[in-house]
């Protein structure tokens, strides 16, 4: 090959600082000795120019050929890339590194971080995994790679690796046992998530938002009265915090003689504008009055704090409704059809699907009593395959490029790689509960992915189910729950996309009516063990015999009997849910 010629170099002192760090790696890589006269002359030239971008891709060359620089120093000018913005110098850096040091850990986890955030899944995904493999046993390396590999996807190494860190559990300090329960959190092993809580507090973490994440934990794990207890300590030392209410409230009906009222007041007058704490101290302030029945004023608070949420989140029912049309009109049953039975050796999931607030968990919970069954939360990993497949970093709902993807994907290499991150789950047993309602949407893409896997969907009625949404309070997880016009028309879309995967997909979507699991338990039960190729287990009416933690909204609900106590709670409000009433009375 013939020399690169030093007229060519010299037309880099206008190049901007991309464009010219692009160039320097793309020759540097094509030469090996370190005495090369051309890349001499490159960082000559480089030395010569007053722009400082280019003096920085001399400092690459120079270290590439010369090996005069150390991996400190590249570590050094990494940081102050990323830190910059400056994502592609950053790049040449971590990967200088990593030519001279392929162990260096941080320079993987960077690199991973770095190329989730540009939407390459793919590379993100390989350098954490590249970073698991050089974890040993120190505490802190072990937390930062498993926060990474949370974030792209590869949940069977964190949870293989945390098991690593419970064993040093004792010699943490309280920053990093938080961080620890995080994680535990992440991966829906609450037991641990309140092992790291308690080491903590006893290592001496405390104060108000510590406390808040205690309670939500000790609620999970079913210490209900603790839970109440450690909101009300946040309360009585004078906290502003909007959730801290909102669950407290949940926690404990409110009566004449025990309520929160004036607090919350005291709060509100003090809450800033459409802030999220201003919206929760709302919410928690019609749950109690809702308890006193206060109806009026209770609808009064329900509709401040739903309006605040609205103009925060601003969802968009248009665009949603435009891509699940086409994603519809995509999946035919002919794109749908799988003859793929490989698995078959393996633990099988079965998705617990339908509209948030329709009874999923308490199937989740019923089902999972079964001994052949483990319940294992509400999983992100068939989102999570879908983007790998796709490499592009969209919500699960899928967006334009994961649209125009999703006819090229292997299905079979999908669901290979959603069972290789799950099957832990199952801890010995046939099957597993993946419960994430929103999987309605792709329902179709999981039928095609695991031909093996059973899928339900809970059906309960329109209104009770979209007010249940409307009165409760999400945060930002659920953008399209607090403005009933949205709502409404959420709720069509999901009625649409059931419509559409029962026609292509005829028996092998269960529908599972929430009034009649709670009026004939045992007949909705054994209409659900059959189609899951389970035997009849009396377990299947107990909800005590289902001890897992629960991590959703129903947390206090589902300790509880089943009962019917939630037919038809929004009469209260008929008045004022009579638009929601109309646009839903077709379906």
């Amino acid at each position: 090959m013939a020399p690169l010629r030093i007229s060519w170099l010299r037309r880099l002192r206008g190049v901007k600082i991309l464009t010219a760090t692009a160039l320097v790696m793309r020759w540097t890589r094509r030469k090996s000795q370190p005495k090369n006269p051309t890349c001499s002359a490159l960082v000559r030239v480089c030395e010569r120019t007053k722009a400082p971008e280019l003096n920085d891709g001399a400092f690459y060359v120079r270290w590439k050929f010369d090996m005069a620089r150390s991996v400190e120093v590249l570590w050094q000018r990494a940081m102050r890339y990323l830190n910059g913005g400056q994502r592609l110098p950053a790049r040449a850096m971590l990967e200088a590194i990593l030519t001279q040091d392929p162990t260096h850990l941080d320079a993987h986890l960077s690199l991973a971080r770095m190329d989730w955030a540009s939407g390459r899944v793919r590379s993100a995904v390989r350098s954490a995994l590249a970073a698991a493999k050089l974890v040993n046993g120190e505490p802190g390396a072990i937390i930062a790679t498993v926060t990474v590999l949370l974030q792209v996807g590869e949940m069977a190494t964190a949870h293989e690796l945390l098991a690593l860190a419970t064993r040093a559990l004792g010699s943490l300090d309280g920053s990093d046992l938080l961080r620890l329960a995080g994680e535990y959190q992440s991966l829906g092993q609450h037991v641990d998530a309140l092992a790291c809580f308690e080491r903590a507090r006893a290592v001496g973490m405390d104060g108000v938002q510590f406390r808040f994440m205690h309670a939500m934990e000790l609620a999970f794990n079913g210490r209900l009265e603790d839970a109440a207890s450690e909101l009300e300590s946040c309360i009585a030392s004078g906290a502003s915090f909007g959730r801290i209410f909102v669950e407290a409230a949940r926690l404990r009906c409110a009566t004449p003689a025990d309520n929160h009222l004036s607090t919350i007041d005291v709060r509100l007058a003090a809450a800033p504008p459409d802030s999220e704490d201003r919206a929760a101290l709302e919410f928690a302030r019609y749950k109690e009055l809702e308890d006193l029945h206060r109806f009026e004023e209770a609808w009064t608070a329900l509709s401040n704090g739903n309006t605040t949420m609205a103009r925060r989140l601003r969802h968009d029912p248009v665009r949603a409704a435009e891509l699940l049309d086409r994603q519809l009109g995509m999946c035919t049953d002919e794109f749908l059809r799988s003859d793929d039975m490989a698995h078959e050796d393996e633990p099988q999931p079965i998705f617990i699907i339908g509209m948030t607030r329709s009874g999923t968990t308490l199937l989740d919970r019923l089902l999972g009593a079964h001994p052949d069954v483990r319940s294992a939360g509400e999983l992100r990993d068939f989102g999570q395959q879908l983007r790998w497949g796709a490499d592009n970093p969209s919500r699960l709902a899928p967006d334009e490029v994961m649209l125009a993807r999703l006819p090229a994907l292997d299905y079979a290499e999908l669901g290979r790689r959603y069972l290789e991150q799950t099957r832990w789950r199952a801890n010995s047993r046939r099957y597993f509960i993946d419960k994430r309602p929103e999987n309605w949407i792709v329902a179709g893409l999981i039928s095609k992915a695991l031909p093996r896997a059973r899928i339900l969907n809970m059906v309960r009625d329109p209104m009770d189910v979209c007010f249940s949404n409307f009165r409760a309070f999400f945060s930002g997880a659920y953008p399209w729950s607090y403005d009933l016009d949205v709502l409404a028309a959420h709720y069509r879309q999901y009625a649409l996309a059931t419509q559409h995967w029962h026609r292509v997909l005829p028996g092998r979507i269960l529908d599972v009516s929430y009034a009649e699991l709670v009026r004939d338990p045992e007949s909705t039960m054994r209409g659900v063990l059959a189609h899951c190729d389970l035997a009849w287990d009396r377990a299947c009416l107990d909800l005590s015999s289902n001890e897992a933690p629960v991590a959703t909204l129903s947390f206090d609900q589902v300790r509880q009997a089943v009962h019917q106590r939630s037919f038809k709670a929004w009469q209260p409000y008929a008045n004022h849910l009579e638009p929601l009433r109309a646009a839903l009375q077709d379906l």
